[in-house]
């Protein structure tokens, strides 16, 4: 019955808020004059973002979405790269950021802090249905009156998210902001960050909303024309201060070295003489270090084979290189190359008047840029031309590190016809799943059958193949 309870915690808390009152029956004798009895919007806000950089970075849906996508491997205990059941639980995400920015909704203390939890919240909610698929939303954080929540369709949550992301920024206004420790308290990047997701949102829908008339492709419109992320500058980041509060990419090497780039980015990178394989590989997990390294783990090895290849190549690529796994080092969770390289595939669709190849060559300049790299040169441009295989290739290099991005770009490409999508990767070969095929979701919960049964076997009922990992969200269909 706990489970049960974590979808009551925002009403619990407004009670307790209006209802203490009548402590003063009671006088002053069980009052603590030095706790605080008001949530603190800013610090709620600080830490519903610090959290969600794991949604980007280490994070259950980025991490194993980067072994899914290939861009990372394990090397000591082979489980996500083999495909073992990936049965997650999503509770955390609504008892912990969900809840906290609800909270600073609920309080209203200014319309751009209420503005900036909805953002956040919709990004939230984008992560985990396309992790899991249908999840509770419209009856989630409800508290009291919805203490089993339904579980919505899909096309349901993104046309909420799509709606809300619309709202939010037009809500932006010039109020206190305290607390932002992505943008400052500067309302445009604000605005720019909603109309990003919302586009990066939308063109994830391209199969089964494909018309240039229809809801994505409207969407998609409409956020170029409210603005977007266009520079590096403009990146939706959170930049750690050390000390006590460490980026988690360093935390990923920190005494451990459990992750290594994966063979399938490096041998990408070098066919297209791509200069990212020299920041996307890392010689040392030692922190600070600036020698890369090309040499990608076979992905997908069993414990004893992943060792024996990693003992026999000791320069064995780590995640990033060292210099961007730092303590002060950034997360990334939306950037000015991803953006371009969404708008070229929605040009390629016909859903914009955008020149494909101009957006197309936007996006892997601003991505090399991320990295302090130069702008591709005419002959790489040449060599991968804006085809739409080379669009969601690309779309693939510039979401790196962030796994969950890469995870949801292949599995959309992937169809019956071209089972290995783009780019093209082949199931680990030490694979122990029965179907041996790349997971397409996480399995829901045991919890969710105890404390929430009759809405998680309704979402499983629309779910065809069952509440498996190789059945398919909703938008990833042939």
């Amino acid at each position: 019955m706990k489970k049960r309870y974590i979808y009551t915690l925002t009403a619990a808390f407004v009670w307790l808020g209006t209802g203490c009152n009548k402590l003063k029956d009671f006088g002053s004798v069980n009052q603590n004059p030095t706790a605080t009895t008001q949530p603190i919007v800013a610090g709620l806000l600080t830490n519903a973002q610090v959290s969600v950089t794991g949604l980007s970075s280490t994070g259950t849906p980025a991490i194993s979405g980067g072994q899914y996508a290939q861009f990372f491997t394990e090397t000591q205990y082979s489980g996500t790269s083999l495909y073992t059941l990936p049965q997650n639980d999503f509770t955390p995400y609504y008892s912990g950021p969900l809840y906290d920015l609800q909270n600073i909704i609920n309080l209203n203390q200014s319309k751009a802090s209420s503005a900036v939890a909805k953002i956040l919240q919709q990004y939230i909610f984008w992560v985990v249905t396309d992790s899991w698929g249908e999840v509770p939303y419209s009856d989630a954080l409800k508290g009291l009156t919805a203490i089993q929540p339904k579980y919505d369709t899909q096309e349901a949550i993104y046309k909420g998210i799509i709606a809300t992301l619309t709202s939010a920024q037009a809500e932006l206004d010039g109020s206190s902001l305290a607390g932002d420790v992505i943008y400052g308290g500067d309302v445009a990047s604000w605005k720019r960050a909603a109309n990003s997701i919302k586009l990066l949102a939308a063109v994830q829908l391209s199969k089964v909303v494909p018309a240039a008339s229809g809801y994505a492709a409207t969407a998609v419109k409409e956020a170029i024309a409210a603005g977007v992320i266009e520079s590096n500058s403009q990146n939706m980041k959170v930049t750690f201060p050390g000390g006590g509060i460490k980026s988690p990419w360093y935390n990923l090497y920190d005494g451990r070295k459990d992750f290594a780039e994966s063979a399938t980015m490096t041998d990408i990178l070098k066919g297209l003489n791509d200069t990212r394989l020299s920041v996307y590989g890392g010689k040392s997990e030692a922190i600070g270090n600036t020698e890369s390294s090309d040499i990608g783990v076979t992905y997908g090895l069993a414990r004893n084979n992943v060792l024996a290849f990693i003992e026999a190549n000791p320069n064995w690529a780590r995640v990033m290189r060292g210099d961007f796994r730092t303590t002060t080092g950034s997360v990334t969770i939306v950037t000015a190359g991803e953006v371009y390289l969404a708008r070229a595939e929605a040009a390629s669709l016909g859903w914009t008047s955008e020149v494909v190849a101009t957006d197309y060559v936007a996006g892997i300049t601003a991505s090399n840029g991320q990295w302090g790299l130069a702008a591709p040169t005419a002959a790489y441009i040449a060599a991968a031309p804006p085809t739409i295989a080379n669009i969601t290739i690309q779309r693939w290099i510039a979401s790196y590190p962030d796994g969950h991005q890469a995870w949801a770009i292949w599995r959309k490409s992937a169809t019956t016809a071209n089972p290995k999508g783009y780019p093209a990767l082949n199931p680990a070969p030490d694979a122990v799943n029965a179907s041996k095929k790349i997971v397409s979701r996480f399995v829901y919960p045991t919890n969710e059958y105890s404390s929430n049964e009759i809405n998680v076997k309704a979402a499983v009922a629309r779910l065809t193949g069952g509440d498996t990992q190789d059945a398919h969200v909703w938008w990833d269909v042939d």
